[in-house]
């Protein structure tokens, strides 16, 4: 039996109900502590970090063996935030998924395992991330399986990084079409952060639906 922890730092994130999948899982045979505060971790083997949006002081890193992150880029390529986000804008379908290890250096730690999301380029927010959460729970459930039998690799090749979205990033050109612009669409959310646009000095909010 292990001694797990769980962070997800934002109460009220996309990614609960996956972490209620994996914790389920995980119940049946390891302790397991979610929490929604760093300063709740619990010293233990493994500390999942799940859709946190805040580093985690060193001095918490060291309360377990491992602090495993899941991140949608193949690293050292696409650090930083929202990278699913910004690669389907960037009209690709085909994207890498990693479970790494988390230090002191944002996105820099070991990689243990490469995956791939596979999309065919018409899901919405909502499908896209149901797909990213899936995924998440099947590569943290494969660590706790074959953990401590894990080996991991340095990361190696060019480090870029993706910022922040903002609001401001789901605003539509009037002057290109909506075939032009459909990635973008794919990737907004209908409530937190509509597509939206300009015209003759009025702000216009575009939400978007499959049927």
């Amino acid at each position: 039996m292990f001694k797990i922890s769980i962070l997800t730092d934002n109460p009220n994130s996309w990614i609960l109900p996956y972490v209620e999948k994996v914790k389920a899982a995980l119940l049946r045979t390891h302790s397991v502590n979610h929490c929604f505060n760093y300063e709740n971790i619990v010293e233990g083997d493994i500390a999942f970090l799940l859709g946190c949006e805040h580093l985690i002081p060193e001095e918490v890193l060291r309360r377990n063996k491992h602090n495993i992150v899941i991140h949608p880029s193949k690293l050292p390529h696409g650090k930083g935030f929202s990278p699913l986000a910004w690669q389907i804008i960037e009209g690709k379908n085909t994207i890498p998924i990693v479970l790494f290890e988390a230090v002191k250096e944002v996105d820099a730690g070991m990689l243990y395992y490469c995956d791939e999301l596979q999309f065919e380029g018409h899901e919405l927010n909502d499908e896209i991330k149901h797909t990213q959460g899936e995924k998440t729970v099947e590569l943290v459930l494969r660590f706790v399986n074959e953990y401590p039998n894990v080996t991991g690799k340095e990361q190696s090749g060019e480090s870029t990084f993706y910022p922040r979205r903002t609001c401001a990033d789901s605003e539509l050109d009037i002057n290109k079409s909506l075939a032009e612009q459909f990635d973008l669409l794919r990737v907004v959310d209908n409530n937190r952060y509509p597509a939206f646009f300009w015209y003759d000095n009025h702000k216009y909010i575009l939400k978007i639906y499959k049927v």
